[in-house]
C-alpha cells in the first residue's frame, strides 16, 4: 500500500501518495483519482524513485476550491508546484501518462527550472487527435459512437457501480493490442478512477483551443516519450511529433502495445525508465 499525506499548500490541501526510494518523481493524470492502492503506471517507477501519486484540484480528499482556481492545466500545473514547494523539493521528475502525459508537456513549457525531466506518453501536444480516424475521440472512428455511451455512463452520478466497471472494462479493451493484458491489470492493486467535473472541464472547456506546439519547441526541458505503435486513444503520430517538436526529447515506440505499453510491454517499459 502507499503511504496517505495530506500536504498543506499555499494554494490548499492535498492528498498525495507516496512510495518507492530514490530522487522524487511526481505522477498524476489529468481527471483520474487515487487511493492507497497506487496505480499501476505510478508504480512502474517506485524501483527507481520515491514516487508522489497526486490527486489534483476536485479529486480525492484534495481542496475543491475552484473560487480563485479551476481545474485547467494550468492551474493543475500551479497546484503541482505548490505541492513540490511544500514537500521542500527543489526539483523533481514528473511522469504522466494520456492526458497526464499532456500536462507534462504543459509543465515543462511552463516551469522547466523545477523539473529534472520529465516521463510521457500515449499522447497529443494539440487537440488533433481528436480529427484523426485512428483515434476512438474522432466521430470518423467506428468506436466512436460508442465511447461517447461509455463516457456518458461514467459521468452519470446515477450510473450503478456495475455499470461504471463494465463501461471502463470496455473503455481498457478498446486500448489494449494483446486483450490478455487486461486480465494482468485486474489482478494487481490500482486505482484511478475518473473524475467527471475535470474530464468534462477538459473536455468542454479547454481541450477545443489546446495547442502546446508553438511553445514545446521553447523548452529545455529534457522528455522522454513513449507511445504504443497501436494506440487508439492519441495514435502513435502525435507522440513522435511531440518529442521532435523539443529539443531534448527522445522517442521510444513500443511495437506491441495499444495505449497501455507499461502493461502490454512491462518489461521493456521499465527498461525505458530514465535512472
Amino acid at each position: 500500500m502507499w503511504e496517505r499525506l495530506m500536504v498543506e499548500t499555499s494554494r490548499g490541501i492535498f492528498e498525495v501518495f507516496k512510495k518507492g526510494e530514490g530522487k522524487p518523481l511526481c505522477v498524476t493524470h489529468l481527471y483520474s483519482e487515487y487511493n492507497e492502492k497506487g496505480n499501476l503506471f505510478a508504480g512502474m517507477f517506485t524501483e527507481y524513485y520515491t514516487v508522489y501519486l497526486a490527486n489534483l484540484r476536485g479529486a480525492g480528499q484534495s481542496t475543491d476550491d475552484t473560487l480563485v482556481y479551476s481545474y485547467s492545466m494550468h492551474d493543475s500545473v500551479e497546484d503541482l508546484e505548490a505541492i513540490r514547494a511544500a514537500l521542500h523539493k527543489q526539483q523533481w521528475a514528473f511522469a504522466g501518462h494520456s492526458t497526464g502525459g499532456m500536462l507534462a508537456l504543459k509543465y515543462a513549457v511552463m516551469h522547466p527550472e523545477s523539473l529534472e525531466h520529465i516521463v510521457a506518453g500515449g499522447l497529443c501536444a494539440s487537440s488533433a487527435y481528436m480529427k484523426h480516424a485512428g483515434s476512438i475521440y474522432c466521430r470518423d472512428n467506428p468506436n466512436n459512437k460508442r465511447i461517447r455511451d461509455i463516457l456518458a455512463i461514467l459521468g452519470d452520478p446515477d450510473s450503478t457501480l456495475e455499470e461504471r466497471r463494465a463501461a471502463n472494462k470496455e473503455w481498457t479493451m478498446m486500448s489494449l493490442y494483446n486483450k490478455q493484458a487486461y486480465e494482468e491489470m485486474r489482478s494487481r492493486p490500482d486505482s484511478g478512477k475518473t473524475v467527471a467535473k475535470r474530464l468534462d472541464y477538459f473536455s468542454y472547456e479547454e481541450l477545443k483551443t489546446f495547442d502546446l506546439r508553438p511553445e514545446l519547441a521553447r523548452t529545455e526541458t529534457r522528455a522522454y516519450i513513449y507511445c504504443g505503435k497501436h494506440d487508439a486513444q492519441c495514435p502513435h503520430e502525435f507522440s513522435v511529433e511531440a518529442a521532435q517538436l523539443m529539443p531534448k526529447a527522445t522517442m521510444h515506440s513500443f511495437e506491441y502495445s495499444n495505449h497501455f505499453p507499461f502493461i502490454e510491454e512491462e518489461d521493456a517499459f521499465k527498461a525505458f525508465i530514465p535512472s
